[in-house]
């Protein structure tokens, strides 16, 4: 007795899928976008996928695999359909977006090398020190270990994100002081101590507000002494030059910080500040205005 297979001339979506090595719902996403026509349904309101239709189901999975997005892959057919006398699956649509996903790919190579170096300058550097771009961590590299405050690092990078590397570099001498003078920096714990006292609790015009104001702007003078006396004012200077020299199509003027190199989404600088939250009550935001109008009134009139 003799018998033979007759394979089905159209099956269902499981068993195109099973085939394909795809999923029922996959398939019904292809038709949605547009991937793959969707067929008629049959008297049982069923699907039915034809030969043709597992050939597409099979270059969509081979080209997924590969990392080419569905839209891309609907893109290459459809260049093909509209070739002159080309069918649906083209050799010339494929083609197409097969260059075009080897550029994809060397792009997202150089990226991940990118990537890589700079996880590697973070551990080198320290996790925080490493967040901060080469031109201030520079800056930095001369202190003692340790030397540096968390808090410090992290006032760098927000100032960073705002003003660009030049601007967080020049910051960083302020730190470099008091990394460098105990004196400074106990002084500098003092008065921010009772800054942070100046709570919700205080008064804006408690006469603690314009004391502390007295304090801050007292030690800022001292601050600035001390990095003109030391040579760390020079050394600004210096930064500004190096980065005109990295950096020679800035062309704007030394006294605009952050005319550093930022990334493509930042914002302006008062866009910046405006999003940066600081929990700072009523009565420590009078005491920064008294001690920025005791350094005004310091000011030499030009």
């Amino acid at each position: 007795m003799h018998s033979s297979f007759m394979p089905p001339r159209r099956v269902k979506i499981g068993d195109a899928a099973a085939f394909a090595g795809s999923t029922p719902r996959a398939i019904r996403h292809y038709h949605e976008i547009g991937l793959l026509p969707e067929p008629e349904r049959g008297s049982d309101d069923r699907r039915r996928y034809e030969y043709e239709d597992i050939i597409r189901l099979l270059w969509i999975r081979k080209m997924a695999d590969a990392g080419i997005a569905l839209d891309d892959i609907r893109d290459a057919f459809t260049t093909g359909t509209a070739s002159a006398g080309a069918g649906a699956d083209s050799g010339e649509g494929i083609a197409g977006i097969l260059e075009r996903l080897e550029q994809t790919l060397t792009e997202q190579e150089a990226k991940l090398r990118r990537q890589r170096t700079a996880v590697q300058r973070m551990r080198t550097e320290g996790s925080r020190m490493g967040l901060l771009s080469d031109f201030v961590t520079e800056r930095l590299k001369s202190l003692p270990e340790g030397s540096l405050r968390q808090a410090d690092l992290d006032s760098l990078l927000v100032t960073e994100r705002i003003f660009g590397p030049l601007g967080a570099a020049v910051q960083a001498t302020r730190f470099v002081a008091l990394a460098t003078h105990p004196t400074l920096r106990e002084d500098s714990d003092r008065i921010d101590e009772a800054e942070e006292a100046l709570d919700d609790s205080v008064a804006v015009d408690d006469p603690r507000v314009a004391q502390v104001a007295v304090e801050r702007h007292a030690f800022e003078s001292a601050l600035q002494a001390v990095i003109e006396e030391s040579g760390l004012g020079k050394d600004d200077d210096d930064l500004f030059d190096a980065w005109d020299t990295l950096h020679p199509e800035d062309g704007k003027d030394e006294a605009d910080l952050s005319s550093g190199t930022r990334d493509a989404d930042s914002m302006s600088v008062f866009e910046a500040i405006g999003k940066m939250p600081y929990d700072f009550s009523p009565a420590r935001l009078r005491c920064m205005e008294l001690a920025e109008e005791l350094s005004a009134q310091e000011s030499p009139v030009t």
